[in-house]
């Protein structure tokens, strides 16, 4: 064996955890992303799905992804900076822009990339990104790739923050990149606490909206639009793959901004587009979320009687007030085992463990669609009460 594969070979928790019955990971899928899934056969309630206002198979958009299919084919077989830039991609863009009170924007081929490309790319040797210790996986591997100075603060702590300005040089670019809505802990971004200090530190703000457009704001306009900070926000980054239930992503700012990353953000530029279908499907699903303001109201009244019901219960679920709600369990083995005991009683949620968060930090998360049914929360809320006074994590 070499000694490459003999290093990999060592790796065997999953191993471990299918040995045990409780791996919980690639469960395969055999329907539709709906409220109810079947899995092996098995019908579960989903409660682990980012598609907030349940729009993945909203015939729209499904009927929206078949005609650009006819229309341009399956993909377009190269990179927009070259032949791969459609018209729809061109309008998608200036829709969004327009969407989330900017000038103009881009559209990538995934989310994740748009973080790699943005991130990366925007400061240079001498400045400094500044980011939240609970920020995505993909904010933290874009500033891996830069050659600035990173420097990290304690989650939504403003005191640590202003520590972290104070020790960047005052005539160097600043840049803070931050998660309007915190992914895996549901709760929101002090943005305008972080606004102020941008103004008295000349530091500029990029936001990742991806949990917060569909979910905040005046028509799911996301987290700047909810606190009225967007003209204050130099950067809004967005995803495809919750409320606009497709897949792709996207960067907006002002013109000269955008201008330099279509010329500089590798990820962009050397990436495939996105497909036909994909563009026009997040397309649809912009234009059902104007049209159907009644999507968000739903989502809010699930999340509000959700939040109440975890609460009454005795459930420990941190500081969220969105409709991603952690419920902490704070040992992996545990959490591995609640989840597949949640699962034989019909509840589909998703473990977070280390080493995605610290091992004293495990929990499941619960995450609520807009098309969920009170009848259904009612019986996830009744399952996951059994299984949590089992394991006596409640009384």
């Amino acid at each position: 064996m070499k000694l490459l594969q003999e290093k990999l070979a060592k790796y065997d928790a999953p191993q471990q955890a299918m040995a045990a019955g409780i791996y919980p990971y690639f469960r395969k899928i055999e329907s539709d992303q709906d409220t109810e899934v079947y899995i092996d056969g098995k019908k579960v309630l989903m409660f682990g799905s980012n598609s907030y206002l349940g729009l993945t198979n909203h015939p729209k958009v499904k009927e929206a992804a078949i005609e650009a299919t006819k229309k341009y084919g399956t993909g377009c077989a190269g990179s927009r900076f070259l032949n791969g830039t459609l018209d729809i991609h061109l309008e998608l863009e200036n829709r969004l822009a327009e969407f989330v009170g900017k000038e103009d924007a881009i559209v990538y081929s995934t989310g994740f990339q748009v973080n790699l490309g943005v991130v990366s790319c925007l400061t240079g040797r001498e400045d400094y990104i500044i980011w939240d210790e609970l920020d995505h996986a993909s904010i933290i591997e874009g500033h891996r790739l830069s050659f600035s100075t990173k420097l990290k603060y304690k989650h939504n702590d403003m005191e640590s923050l202003e520590r972290m300005l104070q020790r960047c040089e005052p005539d160097k670019v600043k840049l803070i990149v931050i998660d309007g809505v915190f992914s895996m802990e549901g709760d929101i971004a002090n943005l305008p606490g972080i606004i102020e200090l941008s103004k008295k530190y000349n530091a500029s703000v990029m936001v990742d909206e991806a949990h917060g457009i569909g979910v905040l704001g005046k028509q799911g306009r996301g987290t700047c639009n909810h606190f009225g900070v967007t003209d204050d926000v130099d950067l809004i980054m967005g995803t495809f793959s919750k409320s606009f239930a497709s897949i792709g992503g996207f960067i907006a700012s002002d013109k000269d901004t955008i201008n330099y990353l279509r010329h500089h953000s590798r990820s962009y530029i050397f990436s495939a587009s996105n497909t036909p279908a994909a563009t026009a499907a997040a397309g649809a699903a912009l234009d059902i979320m104007l049209s159907e303001p009644e999507r968000i109201e739903n989502l809010w009244r699930l999340t509000k009687y959700a939040l109440k019901g975890f609460r009454e219960m005795g459930c420990e679920i941190g500081h969220t007030s969105t409709p991603i709600i952690p419920l902490f369990i704070r040992n992996n083995d545990l959490t591995f085992l609640i989840v597949r005991e949640l699962f034989d009683a019909g509840v589909f949620v998703n473990p977070v463990v280390a080493p995605a968060v610290a091992p004293q930090d495990t929990l499941i998360r619960f995450s609520l669609m807009a098309t969920h049914t009170i009848d259904q929360l009612n019986y996830a809320l009744e399952a996951i009460r059994k299984v949590f006074k089992k394991h006596h994590l409640i009384s």
